[in-house]
């Protein structure tokens, strides 16, 4: 397609103009070295403006919602070019990027929620290769100034992309089965919490036989105890109808629990597959390895250093000197539920490994706050978690254990009496279901000398 054509000035004799416009072809200041275009001319002088050369490079920002998108174009200049509203679903994705090359070739594009609403149109924009950046809500601040619309919100998440403020890579469609099937399990432990919860209120204020009958039991006794009991057998209709509430909120505990297992060994089969070595990690459980990994996404490398994942977890100390002050304090960003599994970690760490303890004493000896000590073990565990995520290193292996144990026809019984721990830890140990790898590496050192 050719376009209205421009008459260029006369050229003189020495390669430029009066001004010396003409010492170099035409390059745009903006763009990078790899996408100017000079003007070409024909052999009259006259040049042919194409689409390309009218129309500049185009940065778009998206701002997402459950079933529409709204879309915003801007130059390099920051200059708005137009915006529009298109329905989440195929034909709506491909009409916002047509919308978008009608402006010219788009250059990258800033979403928001890239995980969330945008991952639609995530998956579709990067189809045809053009780079995508995810980009944060805007601060309270601008939208105290400026508003809250969708049109200005599209419009941030573009400048965002153009300025570099946006530089994150979209994570990778990889951790979606984790992020379900996660997600599955936390909301059935959640109700079943709540089930709990509704189990020991309703005792308080039950019929004084129902209430000494049962209260003195523990949770797992005294949910069995309810879910068999009998409402009917009981001529009092006030304790039948409360026995009869306490039996279904005890079956539906025992549903849930029966739940919330079955999903938990799925997501340690999958996390195994995604990286068995953070599963070797001391305190590193199923349930805390699994956001881990969907914090880092399917594609650890989009996090630059291991400092930044450090800050993407809330565990980086944040600076808050003023003049003669210097001083930093906790964060209170990043992703929280990453925070939660590294705090899960830290705790258990605590309480049961023995150098993590003996740190504990000697910064307590410090006088540093027990706060800042839980950050700071945050801190170094965020540190061994990045290497594990980034480095693809492998899981110890324990298949040698127990023909090792066999061979030496030494019993679990034996076995577990001189690592002074249960046999079904042993068990659990050699089959690698639920291994403990600090009591691996002894037990290995312990059976070889036996």
């Amino acid at each position: 397609m050719v376009w209205p054509v421009v008459r260029s000035p006369a050229r003189r004799p020495g390669g430029h103009d009066l001004i010396r416009a003409w010492q170099a072809p035409h390059q745009c200041p903006v763009c990078s070295p790899d996408r100017r275009r000079p003007i070409r001319f024909d052999t009259e002088g006259i040049a042919i403006m194409t689409a390309t050369a009218l129309h500049p490079r185009v940065i778009a920002g998206v701002d997402t919602h459950a079933d529409t998108i709204h879309v915003a174009a801007i130059d390099p200049l920051g200059r708005d070019l137009g915006d529009a509203e298109f329905a989440t679903t195929p034909d709506g994705y491909r009409d916002a990027i047509a919308f978008l090359r009608s402006f010219g070739e788009p250059e990258v594009i800033g979403i928001e929620g890239t995980s969330s609403y945008g991952a639609g149109i995530t998956r579709a924009t990067a189809a045809t290769g053009i780079e995508v950046v995810e980009v944060i809500r805007p601060e309270r601040s601008v939208r105290r100034l400026q508003g809250k619309s969708d049109p200005i919100d599209a419009y941030q998440a573009a400048r965002a992309a153009l300025s570099g403020r946006a530089q994150a890579a979209p994570k990778s469609e990889d951790t979606e089965a984790l992020r379900a099937v996660h997600n599955a399990r936390r909301s059935a432990v959640k109700a079943r919490t709540a089930a709990m919860n509704q189990i020991h209120h309703m005792l308080i204020t039950a019929p004084t036989a129902v209430r000494e009958k049962y209260r003195p039991l523990k949770e797992k006794a005294l949910v069995t105890a309810l879910a068999t009991c009998r409402p009917t057998a009981s001529k009092d209709p006030t304790t039948s109808a409360v026995l009869s509430a306490l039996r279904m909120l005890a079956k539906r505990h025992q549903f849930l629990t029966a739940q919330a297992d079955d999903l938990e060994d799925q997501l340690r089969e999958l996390v195994t597959a995604a990286n068995p070595h953070l599963l070797s990690l001391h305190g590193v459980g199923a349930n805390s390895a699994a956001q881990l990994l969907i914090t880092a996404g399917g594609n650890p490398e989009r996090l630059r250093s291991e400092a930044a994942f450090a800050a993407l977890c809330g565990t980086a100390p944040v600076p808050a000197s003023s003049g003669k002050t210097t001083r930093h304090r906790l964060s209170r960003g990043g992703d929280r539920a990453a925070n939660c599994a590294l705090h899960t970690i830290a705790l258990v760490r605590m309480s049961s490994d023995p150098r993590t303890r003996a740190y504990v004493a000697a910064q307590r000896n410090k006088s540093r706050p027990d706060a800042e000590i839980l950050r700071m073990l945050k801190r170094a565990i965020a540190r061994e978690v990045f290497k594990s995520l980034t480095r693809g290193l492998t899981a110890p292996d324990l298949a040698d254990l127990r023909s090792a144990r066999q061979a030496k026809n030494i019993t679990l019984t034996a076995a577990a009496k001189a690592m002074d721990t249960y046999i079904t830890k042993i068990v659990r140990t050699e089959l690698g279901t639920y291994p403990d790898y600090q009591l691996a590496g002894r037990y290995r050192e312990w059976l070889k000398a036996a």
